[in-house]
């Protein structure tokens, strides 16, 4: 009983020696943490962390700024591809291309906004996002990167409002004005968010076991917008008088303007391209401006001789598209090839522009613009270009055919897609009498007939005469 009863008192004081332990301990992490005397190898160790907190603080703040510079740069192409188009159509058409434009932004915007970014990147399955619609739930940095969510969000809708408007060139001077607004509204919710939810979202053709590759967006924007244009090219058939025994040449009003427009995209680009490197690296911008600036370049130059040779004068419409063209190309490998073999991938993208052209034109097909050889044709051979001039894993650099295989097989599936559902969504507006102007209104001129103005008023005097054809 004795024995217990010491073997009690033990027990008791061991556990009290214990409590009391713990206070004199905990005091003393507490004083030094309010300032008296630590380790100092643990204030390095602290002072290091707080460091490189800030750093990665201070590289955030870099990464979003460019970022949303890039992304101002690539809204401002709107206007280039505005000036280009008006530059290329009729002075009776003028004030329809821009009022397109401009409303490419502008439902564009919320279309997206509502719809389309949730589609394209929020999570969901191998062939559509299911969340963030209405930006709910996004998150304030945006997954993988050191942006915040919103920033991130601005950049993606400038390219879905650039793949918007490049179909309205291939359309010009015949369609109708609430038919196009159906048509943008439809492309930038619905078209283009799932062909970039399938390769930038996560989709299948990211997830194949070689994964596809467009680095910024020959096949995602540029291939889109132009399936979509040719598609509503055929559907609406040619401007009147275009082909045919009475057909005749319908050169564009304005060279200037088209000429001012190629400068703004070809400037708009160093935010297209180098800013899907989606951060500030310097030497990967370094790389990407250079080699999407001597693509545009070569571009332009063979086009240029392209048309020197078959129509026997150095032609500006030609220059300009080759330089676009080049552009184009350029867009899904810049990241990943040298200087020179972008001069390669931009001259036959002019190359390519030039042949394609005059494809189309001797089909019948009426691309006022030339947006489908320059955003389709050029936009098919940038993202083929890449299975072989591809750095690691192209075919010229040894790397085998799988990355070329798995380019191919995303080609085909993009534009069997777009070309299917832009079919359905133009012959639906055709049905119903919005997609094609009338030939009243395509005689008078579609400013006049459809909005009521001109955009050079010497050309009439009232709004019941008819606007000249220049």
């Amino acid at each position: 009983m004795r024995e217990r009863k010491k073997g009690i008192t033990i027990f008791i004081l061991f556990v009290l020696a214990y409590l009391l332990a713990s206070v004199v301990v905990g005091g003393i992490a507490a004083q030094d943490s309010e300032g008296g005397a630590a380790d100092p190898a643990a204030e390095e160790a602290a002072a290091e962390e707080a460091v490189a907190e800030e750093g990665a603080a201070e590289i955030s703040n870099l990464d979003t700024v460019w970022m949303l510079v890039a992304g101002f740069l690539v809204f401002f192409m709107q206007a280039g591809f505005a000036l280009v188009e008006a530059g290329f159509v009729r002075a009776k058409t003028v004030v329809n291309i821009f009022m397109k434009n401009f409303f490419d932004l502008s439902i564009g915007a919320i279309a997206y906004w509502a719809i389309g970014f949730g589609l394209m990147f929020g999570a969901g399955n191998a062939f559509f996002g299911t969340e963030w619609f209405f930006l709910n739930g996004l998150p304030e940095v945006y997954p993988g990167l050191t942006v915040p969510g919103y920033a991130f969000f601005f950049f993606q809708f400038a390219f879905a409002a650039t793949a918007a408007t490049i179909a309205s060139g291939a359309m010009a001077g015949r369609t109708e004005f609430k038919g196009y607004l159906i048509y943008s509204l439809l492309v930038t919710m619905f078209v283009y968010p799932i062909v970039g939810h399938w390769i930038w979202g996560g989709g299948w053709l990211a997830e194949l076991e070689t994964p596809f590759v467009d680095f910024a967006g020959s096949t995602v924007v540029h291939s889109v917008g132009a399936w979509v244009g040719l598609m509503g090219a055929i559907i609406l058939g040619p401007r009147l008088n275009r082909f045919g025994p009475d057909g005749m040449p319908m050169p564009g009003h304005s060279m200037t303007l088209a000429a001012l427009g190629t400068f703004i995209l070809w400037l708009g680009w160093f935010g297209f391209n180098p800013g899907s490197q989606l951060n500030s690296d310097g030497a990967a911008i370094g790389l990407i401006t250079v080699t999407t600036n001597i693509a545009a370049a070569s571009g332009a130059i063979a086009a240029m001789f392209m048309g020197w040779f078959f129509v026997g004068k150095p032609q500006l419409p030609w220059s300009l598209n080759g330089a676009l063209a080049g552009l184009v190309a350029i867009t899904a490998p810049c990241a990943f090839v040298t200087p020179f073999e972008a001069i390669i991938i931009g001259a036959i993208g002019g190359i390519i522009m030039y042949l394609g052209v005059n494809f189309l034109e001797r089909r019948g097909v009426d691309d006022v613009v030339g947006a489908v050889s320059v955003h389709g044709f050029a936009g098919v051979w940038g993202t083929l270009a890449v299975g072989l001039f591809h750095g690691e894993v192209g075919l010229l650099h040894g790397g085998g055919v799988n990355q070329l295989v798995t380019q191919v097989i995303g080609i085909v599936a993009v534009a069997a897609f777009v070309l299917v559902a832009s079919a359905v969504m133009f012959y639906i507006l055709k049905s119903i009498g919005w997609l094609r102007a009338s030939r009243e209104g395509e005689i008078l001129g579609l400013d006049i007939y459809e909005h009521g103005m001109v955009a050079y008023p010497e050309f009439t005097t009232s709004p019941s005469e008819p606007v000249a054809s220049s």
